[in-house]
């Protein structure tokens, strides 16, 4: 098939993608990363820099102390490297939510369930809406913390593929909206306290009484996901995808979905395993409902300052919301069993066991890479590089002494640069709010306002850059329908995602400022200093 005349940002494109997947395999990648921490961590060790550590304060030593770069390559370094490297890899947070979750997936997809349900939902979505009914979707699992990647990404090769369309496009609109619409929510996650609870901190240091509200943003977040699903659709169909037509589709094709319609047996499976999940849904909820629930936990953190619930209402850092993984396994597990038994496809509990270990097989790739991820990860955090470039970079807007306006932009900028390096949205942060937050209080800009920016500047950089720890896991995602991706190929297709949403976005929340529009209920753009 002839894709036609490629204009420019094709053709840079494709050469992006030539030149990344030139480099490296991932995994030596990680370990060539870990050698740079190594050397820089030695050589910057010994420099005293006069930037001060926000960990470090304390009631005796309010400022901090200044920040040191650990050296990685002394003898008791090393000797806690290797004594600390299984638990540094098995303690890699990405790892137990991709395998717990993989397991009950595994099982309904082993069945025949999820290929099912897509068929039954193929039928009644014309293939105009799938984009943004995808990006939707990837926008609202941010509720179900990291399960998006695992569940939604693939999900999304599946449902282009049997829809007649290019696999790396599902892949890519589903990427965008998990990770580079990851602020951008209708429903509240647990991401919305933590980040408020730094606000709240980096606040205190100017306004001891001042507290940040959970929900403080969730006008603006909820808003924003209406131009991610736009945005996000518009370059999925209109760039990505039309780019993609000259990459073949050359995968195993018996791990592919077949477009065909159900049969009765499919279709009696894929009811009963519906009801068995609607069935499980309504035992959750009957468990929470009760005030003494044990999925309830305590209750919020009272500097948050959440606004009152209902008698029966459930706080985002209750163990339900911990419990969220175990739970998507059970939920997939159970009408994935009672389809395989429905449709004739399981004769016996083997069935089931060897679709966990068909699962499980698949995910042989992404455990190497996920060793030396965790590796290079872990020493950049321990070195203090890290944390030393984003302190310089706040530090550097400071002195600018800019307008508002602009310093809100750097502000965004910075996020979404230091986000190639550190992955954690709580722990940038927790580096930045300390700093970020009580300098523009000064400047009368309310802590709300200060966090929509950081928010806006910590999605869209999460989705090219390989320090994010799923980036890994995609790359394997797509290798499944395309063998040759690595991670040129990744970037390559996330790049106009993560440029246009960095510029679109950050114009929608000065104009949304300037309007006037809430960041929620009660929340100021204003600060008055005391």
């Amino acid at each position: 098939m002839n894709p036609g005349p490629r204009n420019f940002l094709q053709r840079a494109l494709d050469g992006l993608e030539r030149w990344g997947n030139r480099l490296p395999d991932p995994a030596i990648l990680f370990v060539f990363g870990l050698l740079i921490v190594w050397g820089l961590s030695a050589l910057l060790a010994g420099v005293e820099f006069t930037e001060l550590d926000p960990r470090s304060r304390s009631e005796a030593n309010p400022d901090g102390s200044p920040i040191r770069v650990q050296n990685l390559l002394t003898g008791k370094a090393l000797v806690a490297f290797l004594t600390g490297m299984v638990k540094t890899f098995t303690g890699f947070h990405p790892l137990g939510v991709v395998l717990v979750t993989l397991l009950g997936v595994g099982v309904a997809e082993y069945s025949g369930f999820i290929n099912a349900c897509l068929k039954g939902m193929l039928s009644v979505t014309p293939k105009t809406l799938l984009t943004p009914m995808l990006i939707f979707v990837a926008l609202i699992s941010h509720t179900a913390a990291d399960a998006g990647y695992v569940l939604v990404i693939p999900l999304g090769a599946v449902i282009f593929y049997a829809a007649g369309r290019h696999p790396l496009a599902g892949i890519a609109a589903a990427f965008a909206g998990v990770s580079g619409g990851f602020s951008a929510n209708v429903l509240v996650s647990g991401i919305d306290p933590l980040l408020a609870g730094l606000t709240t901190m980096g606040a205190q240091i100017i306004d001891p009484g001042r507290n940040v509200n959970a929900l403080c943003n969730y006008y603006f977040t909820a808003s924003s996901s209406v131009l991610i699903v736009l945005v996000g659709w518009f370059i999925t169909d209109r760039v990505v995808e039309p780019r993609l037509r000259a990459t073949a589709v050359d995968g195993d094709p018996s791990e592919m979905p077949k477009m065909e319609p159900l049969t009765e047996s499919e279709r009696r499976g894929m009811i009963a395993g519906l009801l068995t999940a609607f069935v499980g849904l309504v035992a959750v909820a009957l468990w929470a409902w009760p005030q003494t629930s044990p999925l309830r936990g305590p209750g919020p953190d009272p500097s948050l300052t959440l606004p009152a619930k209902g008698a029966n209402g459930v706080t985002v850092n209750a163990p339900l919301m911990d419990a969220i993984v175990p739970l998507i396994f059970l939920l997939f597990l159970a009408p994935g069993i009672v389809h395989g038994y429905v449709s004739g496809r399981f004769r016996s509990h083997r069935d089931v066991v060897k679709g966990m270990s068909t699962a499980m097989g698949t995910m042989a790739y992404y455990l190497v890479m996920a060793f030396f991820a965790a590796l290079f990860i872990d020493a950049f955090a321990k070195s203090n590089i890290g944390l030393l470039v984003a302190i310089k970079g706040a530090n550097f807007l400071r002195d600018m002494a800019a307008p508002n306006a602009v310093t809100l932009v750097g502000i965004i900028l910075l996020t979404a640069s230091v986000n190639l390096l550190i992955g954690s949205a709580s722990a940038k942060w927790a580096m930045l709010a300390p700093i970020f937050v009580p300098m523009l209080m000064q400047l009368g800009v309310s802590p709300e306002l200060t966090q929509a920016a950081y928010r806006v500047g910590d999605s869209t950089t999460n989705i090219i850059t390989p320090m994010m720890p799923y980036f890994p896991l995609v790359v394997v995602f797509a290798q499944k329908y395309v063998k040759g991706t690595g991670i040129g190929t990744l970037t390559a297709l996330m790049l106009p995602y993560s440029l246009i949403f960095l510029v679109l976005w950050t114009i929608y929340l000065l104009i949304y400022w300037q309007l006037g529009i809430p960041l929620f209920a009660g929340v100021e753009y204003t600060y008055t200093p005391q």
